[in-house]
Order: C-alpha cells, then sequence, then structure tokens
C-alpha cells in the first residue's frame, strides 16, 4: 500500500467515554477470536518554535478505538501545558486527538504524545455448516451507521455501469448470501492480478485486471455495495482489508473480514496489526469540503509569527 497511511501514527483518547469501554470477547454469531497481539505505542506530535513565537496551530492526530477484535488501553502520556487537547469523532467511528497550541516562543517545545497498549486478536470464520444460516440485509432496514457503507465515492464506484454489471452477474445462482459473497471474493482474486503502482480506482482496477491490496479491496467492495450489501475498508499499518456485513437468522448484523490481497483467508483473518481505522470514505475535520480515503496526521492553524517544526512520533515502544 502506497499511501501515508503507512506511516499514520495511532493516539489515544477520551478514556472515560463508553466508546472505549466497548471491548467484547469476539462478535456473538459472527467472527470469532483466534490468537492475539500485544504492542505499546508511543503517538503524537512535538513542536518546536523556530524563528518567532509561534501561534494559532491545531494538529490532528487518528486515534484507535475499540472493536470486537481490538482492546485499547491508556498507559501513559506525555503533554506540555502549551498544547491542550481535545477529541472528535469523524463518520461514526474514526476519532481524531485535536492538538492546539495557542502560543509557542522561540526555542521552545511542545509535546502531544500518549502512550497506550493495543490487544488485537486474529479472527476465526464461522463453522462451515453455519455459514447458510446468514442472509443478506434489507437495505432500506440498515442502520445508519451501516447503511454509509453502501455509498459510493471516486475510489470505490459501485454506481459505475461495469461495476453494476458485475454485481448482476457474479454470485447470483449461489444458494446462499454467504457463498454469494464469497463468489465475488474468488472472482476478484482470480481475476485481478497484484502489482504494486500508483493508487487508481476500482473501475480502473477492473480495466486494467491489475491493483495491489487497496484495488482489490475497493472492487470487491464496489462489487458488493452495487449488490446492496455493505462493505468496507479497514486500514493496518502497511495494509488494508475489506470486511462485508451479513444477517444471522434473529435478524443481528455482522462484520466478517477477508483478505483481498494475500493468502486466502474469507470470513475471517489471521491479522494481527492494530486496526487504525475502518471506513473509506472521511469528511476533513478542518474544511468541510474536502474528503480522504483515511484520515491523516496534519496540522492546520495560522501559525503566524516563527515557523513551526512538527515532528509526529509514531513508533512502538514495547510489546
Amino acid at each position: 500500500m502506497r499511501h501515508a497511511l503507512i506511516g499514520v501514527v495511532l493516539g489515544l483518547a477520551a478514556w472515560a467515554s463508553p466508546v472505549w469501554a466497548q471491548f467484547k470477547e469476539g462478535d456473538a454469531g459472527g467472527a470469532t477470536l483466534g490468537e492475539s497481539q500485544t504492542q505499546r505505542w508511543k503517538a503524537g506530535m512535538i513542536v518546536t518554535a523556530s524563528g518567532g513565537t509561534c501561534r494559532g496551530m491545531v494538529g490532528y492526530v487518528p486515534v484507535p478505538v475499540e472493536w470486537p477484535e481490538q482492546k485499547v488501553a491508556l498507559v501513559d502520556e506525555d503533554v506540555s501545558p502549551a498544547a491542550k487537547i481535545g477529541y472528535e469523532t469523524v463518520a461514526g467511528n474514526p476519532k481524531l486527538m485535536v492538538i492546539r497550541i495557542g502560543s509557542l516562543p522561540d526555542g521552545q517545545t511542545a509535546n502531544a504524545l500518549v502512550t497506550f497498549e493495543i490487544t488485537r486478536h486474529a479472527q476465526l470464520p464461522p463453522d462451515e455448516d453455519k455459514t447458510g444460516e446468514y442472509v443478506l440485509p434489507n437495505p432500506k432496514k440498515l442502520p445508519v451507521d451501516v447503511r454509509m457503507f453502501l455509498n459510493a465515492n471516486p475510489y470505490i464506484e459501485s454506481r459505475s455501469p461495469k461495476i453494476r454489471a458485475l454485481a448482476r452477474e457474479i454470485g447470483v445462482k449461489e444458494e446462499t448470501a454467504w457463498k454469494q459473497v464469497e463468489a465475488v471474493y474468488d472472482w476478484v482474486r482470480d481475476n485481478i492480478e497484484y502489482k504494486n503502482g500508483d493508487l487508481k480506482t476500482a473501475v480502473a482496477a477492473l480495466r486494467d485486471r491489475t491493483g495491489d491490496c487497496e484495488e482489490l479491496t475497493s472492487l470487491f467492495i464496489a462489487i458488493l455495495r452495487a449488490k446492496d450489501i455493505p462493505a468496507r475498508t479497514v486500514w493496518v499499518p502497511g495494509h488494508c482489508y475489506p470486511e462485508f456485513y451479513l444477517e444471522d437468522k434473529e435478524g443481528r448484523g455482522h462484520w466478517f473480514p477477508c483478505q483481498a490481497a494475500g493468502t486466502r483467508s474469507f470470513g475471517g483473518i489471521p491479522e494481527l496489526r492494530p486496526i487504525l481505522q475502518k471506513g473509506d470514505w472521511f469528511r476533513l475535520p478542518d474544511n468541510r469540503r474536502e474528503f480522504v480515503r483515511y484520515l491523516p496526521e496534519r496540522v492546520t492553524g495560522a501559525a503566524t509569527g516563527g515557523k513551526p517544526q512538527v515532528k509526529f512520533v509514531r513508533e512502538v515502544v514495547g510489546q
């Protein structure tokens, strides 16, 4: 994966908020938890004023939230008096640490760093004899936070005539919802050659019949969304993969991961890298008209006076 997300730093915050206390021991009725790996990360930013007093700086650092397969715990923080930290949720699940530095005199440094512990579990697919029980969701009855993953975007063009034609063809003869999704998964892996290159859209990957983890993921997601099956991108350091959404016989929805690029893994995944974000079309908090595939680290604001020297920290400090 060629994006700057390879270097995205994890951050953590709002520890008393309920969003940080939603870890469950797997997803009952969905994928179950496998082996785990625990890592400690130090993340955030360090700013040094140069050439005069720096004023009006605002920094954004993506922070991970807990998922059924991921648990997060704060272990330390280093925040200078000049830095004020707040938190903002974007598009339902990603969270940003928002760092505001009103004034930093020339030559002084301000830290905004947290150290946290992430325990990430692999996910195991449901037993084969259970997969036939899952059904396609009714797109009109989906929760709002799931229905958003039916939308098209410039890289996942699920309304493209070519994508829609594929959606009407692949998997339509399969008897179960699980097999319909698996048919799309296998089609993408069989027909799109893994090849590194510049970022391109799902339609371009279909045209070229090549792509890396982002393109294979995007094409799989685009075809599913054209079938009215919710699907989304999961970002981990240096890689991404898709998840799809089905309902069980009681009408409860479940997200299932799969490995679009790499060793075949459908309905579960042996991935142990920390989850950075889930989703693939976010509105930047400082510019509501600008959208990105993932939320990056960034610094905005006037920063009048001097010239700030900004260092984003991203390092594993123990596991």
